[in-house]
C-alpha cells in the first residue's frame, strides 16, 4: 500500500449527512428565536394596550374630578394608540390590536403617542377627557 491518503465514499456520505443535519438545526434555531422575539413584541404592545384601558376604567370608576397621569413607554418599535368610537386600537409594524372601552364618549377621538405624558380625567358631566 502506498502512503498517500484516500477518502472513502462512506466517509464522504457521512460528512454530507452531518452537514445537512447541522444546517437544518441552525435554520430551526434561528426561526425559533425570531418567533420568540415576535411573541415578546406582541405581548409588550398588548400590555401597553391593557394598561391604557385599565387606567381609563380606573378614572371612570373613581367618579367626577378624578384624574390620573399616564406615560406611554417608548419601545423599540414605533406605535400609535387611537381611541375612537369606544375602541382603543394600537398599531405597530402593520399589526393592530383592539380593545373595547365603554366609558369614552362615542364622539371623541384621541391619538396617543409613545414617550408622552397624558392626563386622563373625569369631568363633572361624567365624560372622560384625555389631554
Amino acid at each position: 500500500m502506498d502512503n498517500q491518503g484516500f477518502i472513502s465514499v462512506d466517509f464522504l456520505f457521512s460528512l454530507f449527512i452531518i452537514l445537512i443535519v447541522a444546517t437544518g438545526l441552525l435554520v430551526y434555531s434561528q426561526n425559533t428565536m425570531n418567533s420568540s422575539l415576535n411573541i415578546e413584541t406582541n405581548f409588550n404592545h398588548r400590555l401597553i394596550l391593557d394598561n391604557v384601558a385599565n387606567t381609563i376604567s380606573e378614572v371612570d370608576s373613581n367618579g367626577p374630578f378624578y384624574s390620573k397621569y399616564l406615560k406611554l413607554p417608548v419601545t423599540g418599535k414605533n406605535y400609535v394608540l387611537t381611541l375612537e368610537n369606544n375602541k382603543l386600537t394600537i398599531e405597530y409594524d402593520n399589526k393592530k390590536g383592539e380593545q373595547y372601552v365603554p366609558f369614552i364618549d362615542s364622539y371623541s377621538s384621541y391619538k396617543l403617542y409613545p414617550g408622552r405624558i397624558y392626563t386622563i380625567e373625569k369631568t363633572h358631566e361624567g365624560k372622560i377627557l384625555i389631554t
